[in-house]
């Protein structure tokens, strides 16, 4: 586990802050780095993959809270570029975030789920009677973050997950925890299993894996609510990752680069010989075996939670950015086609990795590409 214990200190001088709304201001340079439309040379690499086309004014969403982190760095070289952009992410929550898109509140949505049937439809309404696509653009793993003082290199596998989340096991050093740890000191000390009191994509992700991998254990239909009774419940990702970290004994679920301060990521138990860590390069392995199970230029996909791949890290998501293919609001378009064209170009996604997460596949974010070039 000493790749684990190297990620843990990457994680701790790489993860971005996770407080607040994001607002911070934007324009471009073109390809070559040149500056063009007013704004000033791009001295950083990523600035070359940066092109403002004429984008101004202000450009407001919201949504999952996993992505934030991403959506910060990905706003930090977008500013070193551009100056006439004001961009405004709120990490409300992936229901949250679908709800204000669908209101027509906001440019765009993030959500850790693609849209629901009921959704789309609610989403024509504001994209002139036109379709909203799902465009994944992050992916990476959902940490099972711990606080159990003594206990470094922790061992889980859903059916434990699906019991521990359902109040079905309550001590740390229950039998079931200590087979999967038999070399570990485990304290007799009381689980504290926190949830999502928001709506949630990586609550859906989470519950689609137990639903997946546990279905004995975990009886749940699954969704973006949680529907398991007891236990503790905080708001956003970063909610969970503050109790976690200040809460002996607690345990939680949400995306890799909030697990910092004294949290740790336990290992899942998968069918390959070793436990999965939770890293960027493990979820990687997984997402890459998803399928685009959305039709035309929607890019939803279904992620497989029984990877088979050795190290493949079981428990993943991805993140789409929700807007309309046609029909989006003339104040908005120029900005948000520059914004999300970075973000899925090949710097953008780079910046992924530096901030723990994963890349999009490369024949999925071509696809991606495509598809914003053609928004109106």
């Amino acid at each position: 586990m000493k790749l684990q214990r190297m990620n843990r200190r990457a994680l701790t001088l790489g993860a971005l802050a996770v407080s607040g709304a994001l607002a911070l201001t934007a324009c471009g340079s073109d390809d070559t780095g040149n500056a063009s439309g007013g704004g000033s040379s791009a001295s950083a690499s990523n600035n070359s993959a940066i092109k403002c086309d004429d984008a101004k004014g202000q450009l407001q969403a919201s949504g999952s809270s996993a992505q934030k982190n991403a959506i910060d760095a990905w706003v930090k070289a977008f500013t070193a570029a551009c100056k006439d952009v004001q961009i405004n992410y709120n990490p409300t929550g992936s229901g949250a975030g679908v709800t204000a898109f669908t209101q027509g509140q906001t440019a765009f949505a993030g959500s850790d789920s693609p849209l629901k049937p009921e959704e789309a439809t609610a989403a024509k309404k504001v994209c002139g009677g036109n379709a909203a696509v799902d465009l994944p653009m992050v992916g990476g793993p959902i940490a099972i973050g711990y606080n159990v003082p003594g206990v470094d290199n922790l061992v889980l596998d859903s059916a434990t997950l699906a019991k521990i989340f359902d109040g079905k096991i309550t001590k740390w050093d229950d039998a079931a925890i200590q087979k999967l740890n038999p070399d570990a000191k485990l304290p007799s000390t009381k689980i504290q299993a926190f949830h999502r009191s928001d709506e949630s994509g990586t609550t859906d992700n989470f519950t689609k894996y137990l639903i997946a991998t546990a279905p004995a254990d975990w009886k749940y239909s699954g969704g973006k609510a949680w529907q398991a009774k007891g236990g503790q419940s905080a708001q956003g990702s970063a909610g969970l990752a503050q109790q976690v970290n200040q809460t002996p004994g607690a345990i939680s679920y949400f995306e890799l680069s909030y697990a910092t301060g004294s949290i740790k990521a336990a290992a899942l138990k998968t069918g390959a010989a070793t436990p999965a860590a939770a890293t960027v390069e493990n979820a990687t392995k997984a997402i890459s075996s998803a399928k685009v199970v959305g039709t035309g230029n929607d890019l939803a996909l279904q992620l497989n939670y029984k990877p088979t791949a050795d190290g493949a890290y079981p428990l993943t998501l991805v993140t789409y950015e929700i807007l309309c293919e046609k029909g989006n609001k003339a104040d908005t378009l120029a900005a948000t086609k520059a914004f999300l064209t970075y973000t899925a170009s090949e710097d953008g996604q780079k910046q992924l990795t530096a901030a723990q997460y994963a890349p999009i596949p490369a024949e999925i974010i071509t696809k991606v590409r495509s598809t914003i070039s053609n928004l109106s």
